[in-house]
């Protein structure tokens, strides 16, 4: 008969995602994952039967905790659009300083995961793909509703726009990783701004 576990599985892959986020999928190890899990080697691999498993799970689980926020404010039918844009953008650029280990953030597990590993993980792809998806069409949503109420520029098409912000947040993200002060990444929010505004 199997042993019971004895551990928090979700409080595990919680350690193991922010391991991955601080670290990227290569630089961390099994004994990284160890310690930030507190559990052996045999329990993870029991668990989470490998590594790369564990590291799609952490993966999901980021997704999750970013995108379901984000997209609920861009949904917000009690905020203008252009505020729940300005709201997000201010939500990323709190997000990359309060985790600023040794005066640098820790930037984003999905745009990081793009600069590891993108085409050479099918799995993660396809899992970043489908996210930018759902990114993109809330953007869209948001953008096509401010255009209709004179909010937001009219000059290019909402995709084009929503491309645009989506960009610009993973530079808001890779400029505070590579140590850029707030009032940089503040000022870099700003200016996405106002090339929404007409």
């Amino acid at each position: 008969m199997a042993r019971p576990r004895t551990f928090d599985e979700a409080r595990a892959l919680d350690a193991a995602m922010l391991a991955f986020w601080a670290n990227g999928y290569e630089a961390t190890s099994t004994q990284d994952l160890c310690a930030a899990t507190g559990l052996g080697r045999s329990s993870i691999y029991n668990t989470f039967t490998s590594k790369h498993e564990l590291f799609k799970r952490a993966l999901a689980r980021y997704i999750d905790l970013m995108t379901i926020p984000q997209v609920a404010l861009l949904e917000d039918p009690e905020l203008p659009p252009l505020e729940r844009i300005r709201t997000l953008l201010a939500r990323v650029v709190e997000g990359e300083f309060e985790r600023r280990p040794e005066g640098r953030s820790i930037g984003c597990l999905t745009v990081n995961t793009i600069v590891e590993l993108s085409g050479r993980d099918a799995d993660a792809d396809a899992m970043l793909a489908r996210d930018q998806e759902v990114r993109l069409a809330a953007l869209r949503g948001a953008i096509e509703a401010g255009q209709r109420s004179g909010e937001i520029a009219g000059r290019r098409k909402a995709g084009e726009l929503a491309r645009f912000v989506n960009a610009l947040i993973a530079g808001l993200r890779v400029a505070a990783k590579g140590g850029a002060d707030r009032a940089a990444v503040e000022a870099v929010a700003a200016t996405g701004l106002d090339a929404l505004t007409p």
